[in-house]
C-alpha cells in the first residue's frame, strides 16, 4: 500500500513510536467504536457485505482510531491505500494521486482508497478537486477530521460522502490497548521487565481523555528509563510527573468547546448547581476564556431566569466585572457564585418569548409610522405640525394609567409579555393585570384617565 507524505522513517537504530508500532493489524484487533463495528451496526454491515459505494468522512477526536480504521478498511477491501495530510498537500498532490488511481483501475481493476488526514484544512477549491473523480468511481475518499463536517467541509463534498462519527475511546478500551502494549514482545514493551504500581494503568486510561495515542505515548515515556533484562518499577508518582508534562486534556477542538458551554447552560436552565459547577470547572481548567463563560452566564440570566428574579442579571454582570477587575484565578469564585445562583433561581423564559414575538411582528409588518401622539416634539415647529398632539401625560392621572395606545396602527391589540407566577414574576403579573384592567375600565367609560389630586396640568411636560 502506498503512503504519500507519510512520516519519514525512524533514524537507523531507532524504532517507530509505540503508538505507531501498536496499530491494529486487523479489524479483529481494533479496540473500541463498537457503535460502528459491532455485529449489525452500520459500518460492520458495509464491511460484511464488502460494499462501500460512497466515500466516507471519519469524524472524531484525536486518538480515536480514524487513521487505523481507514487502513484496515482498505486492507479489508483489498484496495490500494494512498495517504496524505491536508496540512502539507495541495491540489497538485491530489491530481497526482488521482492519476495514479486511474491507471491502477484501468490496469488491474483495483480500487484506490485515498485517505486525507485533517481534510477540513483543505480550502473549497482543494475539496472541489475531488468531486469529479468521486463521481466517476476513480477513487474512494476516506477523509479524517476532528472538526464538525457540517461547518468544515463544503456541501458539495459532504453530499457525496457518508459521515461516520467516532467517539472518544472508553477508559476500558484504553486499558485493553495499554495491556496489549505491555505484553506484546514483538511490537510493544513485553520484552522489558516493567513492574507497574497498582492502579497506574487504570489512572493513565482515565486521564488520557479517550486518546489512545496519548495513552501509549505516556506509557512509552514511563518505560524509557528501563534497561532490557533488568526490572523497572513504574510508580504512581512517575505517572503524575509524566502527565504534568503532557498537559493532557487541554487540546479541545471547536466542537468540544461548544459542547462544554452548552452543557453548562443547560445545567443551569435545569436548576442543577452541582452540574453547573462541574461544567464551569471543566471549561476553566481547559483554559477557556473566562469572559466567554461570563458572557454565557449573562445570557442565562436573561434567557432562562429573566424577570422571575430581578437579582440574577446584576449578579451575572458583577461576575463578568470581577473577571475584568481582578482577573483569574481570583475571579473564578465570582463565576462559581453566579453559576450556583442562576441554577437555584426561579426560572422564566417569558421575556425571551415576548421579545421573539415582537421581533416577528417587526419583520412581518415592515416599518409602520410612529403614531403622532408618540412622536418627539422638542421644537415649536414640530409641535405646530402635530407632533405629540393628543399625548396624555400619565403622571397627571391616578395610578399613572391612561387610555392611550402605544403600538402602531394595526398592532394595538398585541400583548407580547405574559409573565408566569414564578418568583418575582408573580407580583409583576399582578401589577400588569391591574394596569390592563384599569385601562380597560377607562376605555369603557370613555375617559382618558382619572385626574390625580394635586396634579398641575399646566406644568411643562417632557417633549419625549
Amino acid at each position: 500500500m502506498a503512503d504519500l507524505f507519510a512520516n519519514a522513517p525512524a533514524p537507523q537504530g531507532r524504532r517507530a513510536p509505540l503508538a505507531e508500532r501498536m496499530r491494529p493489524r486487523s479489524l479483529a484487533e481494533f479496540c473500541g467504536q463498537q457503535h460502528l463495528l459491532a455485529p449489525g451496526r452500520v459500518l460492520r454491515a458495509l464491511l460484511d457485505a464488502r460494499q462501500l459505494s460512497a466515500s466516507l468522512l471519519l469524524w472524531g477526536p484525536p486518538g480515536s482510531g480514524k487513521t487505523t480504521l481507514a487502513r484496515l478498511m482498505a486492507q479489508h477491501f483489498e484496495a490500494e491505500f494512498v495517504s496524505f495530510s491536508a496540512v502539507t498537500a495541495g491540489v497538485r498532490d491530489v491530481k497526482a494521486a488521482v492519476e495514479r488511481a486511474r491507471l491502477l483501475l484501468q490496469g488491474s481493476g483495483r480500487r484506490t482508497f485515498l485517505f486525507v488526514d485533517e481534510v477540513h484544512r483543505f480550502n473549497r477549491a482543494q475539496q472541489d478537486a475531488f468531486l469529479p473523480h468521486l463521481e466517476n468511481g476513480t477513487l474512494t475518499l476516506i477523509g479524517a477530521t476532528t472538526e464538525n463536517p457540517s461547518f468544515s467541509v463544503n456541501s458539495a463534498l459532504l453530499s457525496r460522502a457518508r459521515v461516520v462519527e467516532l467517539e472518544r475511546l472508553a477508559a476500558s478500551d484504553l486499558q485493553t490497548i495499554l495491556c496489549d502494549a505491555l505484553t506484546d514482545r514483538e511490537r510493544g514493551l513485553g520484552a522489558l521487565q516493567l513492574e507497574l504500581e497498582e492502579g497506574v494503568v487504570e489512572r493513565l486510561a482515565e486521564l488520557a481523555d479517550g486518546d489512545a495515542r496519548v495513552a501509549l505515548n505516556v506509557l512509552e515515556m514511563l518505560a524509557a528509563p528501563a534497561t532490557p533484562g533488568q526490572p523497572h518499577h513504574v510508580s504512581a508518582a512517575a505517572l503524575a510527573e509524566a502527565l504534568a508534562r503532557r498537559n493532557l486534556g487541554l487540546d479541545r477542538g471547536r466542537e468540544e468547546h461548544y459542547n462544554l458551554i452548552s452543557a453548562l447552560h443547560k445545567s443551569l436552565r435545569g436548576g442543577d448547581p452541582d452540574a453547573g459547577l462541574y461544567w464551569l470547572a471543566r471549561l476553566l481548567e481547559a483554559g477557556e476564556d473566562p469572559m466567554y463563560v461570563a458572557r454565557r452566564l449573562i445570557r442565562v440570566a436573561s434567557e432562562d431566569v429573566g424577570t422571575a428574579d430581578a437579582h440574577a442579571l446584576p449578579l451575572a454582570v458583577a461576575a463578568a466585572q470581577s473577571v475584568q477587575l481582578i482577573g483569574m484565578p481570583e475571579a473564578e469564585l465570582a463565576l462559581a457564585q453566579a453559576t450556583v445562583y442562576l441554577a437555584a433561581a426561579p426560572k422564566s423564559n417569558r421575556v425571551g418569548t415576548a421579545y421573539l414575538s415582537a421581533r416577528k411582528d417587526v419583520r412581518e409588518h415592515g416599518n409602520p409610522r410612529v403614531p403622532l401622539h408618540l412622536r418627539n416634539a422638542p421644537t415649536a415647529l414640530l409641535q405646530a405640525l402635530g407632533r405629540a398632539d393628543g399625548y396624555v401625560y400619565p403622571h397627571d392621572f391616578e395610578h399613572a394609567t391612561v387610555d392611550q395606545d402605544y403600538l402602531p396602527e394595526g398592532l394595538h391589540e398585541r400583548a407580547y409579555f405574559a409573565p408566569s407566577d414564578a418568583g418575582d414574576e408573580g407580583p409583576l403579573q399582578a401589577r400588569l393585570e391591574a394596569w390592563r384592567r384599569r385601562r380597560e375600565e377607562l376605555r369603557r367609560s370613555g375617559k382618558r384617565g382619572v385626574p390625580r389630586r394635586g396634579a398641575d396640568s399646566s406644568a411643562e411636560k417632557p417633549s419625549t
